[in-house]
């Protein structure tokens, strides 16, 4: 499905927001690993080897859905943000209904 220039602007805007969220989530998983380091549940080693491996395979994620981002990927990267709850169906009230679809039926939701 080819979007107009109109739902490429609404897409990018859509995909920003549900990136901006995945960073977070991804913070806050990391920060759990530190409080657990600074809280001495665990030890120098373990916390250290936790939060690397923790970057790693976000940054994969990260880079894995967001790289080469083109505008025929969008609709992909906004039903992969939707499966992953970084958005939610009401970010997508902007689109017209066929638009909303198309994704819902990447998504496979209804």
């Amino acid at each position: 499905m080819e979007l107009s220039k109109k739902d490429k602007k609404i897409a990018r805007q859509i995909i920003e927001k549900g990136l901006q969220n995945e960073f977070a989530n991804g913070l806050y998983d990391f920060d759990t690993v530190l409080h657990d380091w600074k809280n001495s549940t665990i030890d120098n080693r373990t916390a250290y080897h936790t939060l690397y491996k923790k970057i790693i395979t976000f940054d994969k994620h990260i880079a894995r859905r967001y790289d080469n981002m083109t505008g025929s990927k969008y609709l992909f990267i906004i039903a992969g943000q939707l499966l992953d709850g970084v958005i939610d169906e009401k970010d997508l009230d902007e689109f017209p209904e066929e638009i909303k679809y198309k994704i819902k039926l990447i998504a496979n939701i209804d």
